[in-house]
């Protein structure tokens, strides 16, 4: 197996392309006082679908996540369109005004007696107030009667997923490691992107969902989607869940076998923000070659993970 780096000589990088020229002016409009639904409503589409991804100061810095997140969507294929139904849902004022001047649908958040700004390591007390206060936003975008797809901001959009979406799942999940089977409520899986459809299904497991977060106090929301998965009231509120292969759906935890068809990379398996930034550059690194190429290529591997190891 070769990776891409040894087969290819790195090609120019191109000008990252941040701002949406025809958005500018909206942007700079953008003021805290717009309510949470009309930003929905902006960004929905016809199906009434929106991505959301959640964004704090330290992920908002320039040169940091969020501007490698906005550069896949600018560099994948079939991705750039989908930027207009992204929803940036901002913890902190200051990845608002940063997101403000980038992007044309953000949302400030406010949240009393919290602040989100700074890193935030796996598992700290203020990491899981801010997983929780994401389920809870999530639970309301399903109550407003948008379907969603979360994605985190470490996740690097190569390929438009939707055409991978399963047409029969209420809830659909990411996988740290996925066995095979869709159906298999036991795959290992990754809250970081999901897709869920708008019905009293969703609406009923996400507030169980919430719920559950008091019985289970120092776990974080995917832990506790673990440990409520199999319970009893799931089966009667009845939802479809489903689970994405990680040959669609990759990430550093399982890296997606074949770049011909990946569609999101996930800098999952990976506690600290420098070494997510070194690895995600080595993923759009990868992509830029791959899309220099004349043909596909087959057998080939990534360059990352090497600091998310």
């Amino acid at each position: 197996m070769l990776t891409i780096s040894a087969l290819f000589v790195l090609c120019s990088i191109t000008p990252l392309r941040l701002l949406y020229k025809q958005n500018l002016f909206l942007a700079s409009q953008r003021t805290r006082s717009i309510s949470f639904r009309e930003v929905l409503e902006n960004a929905s589409t016809e199906n009434r679908t929106v991505i959301v991804t959640t964004l704090n100061q330290a992920w908002a810095e320039p040169n940091s996540l969020f501007d490698l997140f906005l550069e896949s969507f600018h560099i994948g294929q079939g991705t750039q369109k989908l930027l207009q139904h992204v929803v940036v849902v901002c913890l902190d004022s200051k990845a608002f005004d940063r997101c403000s001047q980038l992007h044309p649908n953000c949302y400030y958040l406010e949240t009393r007696g919290t602040d989100f700004s700074g890193e935030k390591r796996f598992a700290t007390p203020d990491y899981l107030k801010m997983m929780w206060r994401r389920i809870e936003l999530l639970t309301q975008v399903l109550e407003m009667g948008y379907n969603f797809i979360f994605t985190d901001a470490d996740i690097m959009w190569l390929r438009n997923p939707f055409p991978r979406l399963y047409p029969d799942g209420d809830f659909q999940m990411a996988c740290d490691r996925f066995f095979g089977d869709p159906n298999d409520s036991d795959n290992w899986v990754n809250g970081g992107f999901t897709y869920v459809k708008s019905n009293h299904r969703s609406i009923e497991f996400y507030k169980f969902w919430y719920k559950s977060r008091l019985d289970y106090p120092k776990l974080h929301d995917q832990d506790v989607f673990n440990k409520i998965k199999h319970k009893a009231l799931v089966s009667e509120i009845g939802i479809q869940m489903r689970f994405f292969d990680t040959v669609y759906f990759g990430g550093f935890c399982q890296t997606s076998r074949d770049i011909n068809l990946v569609c999101t990379m996930h800098a999952n398996c990976c506690i600290g923000l420098e070494k997510k930034l070194h690895d995600l550059n080595l993923v759009l690194d990868d992509w830029r070659k791959y899309l220099s190429l004349s043909e596909q290529v087959k057998n080939t591997t990534w360059s990352a993970p090497m600091k998310c190891t």
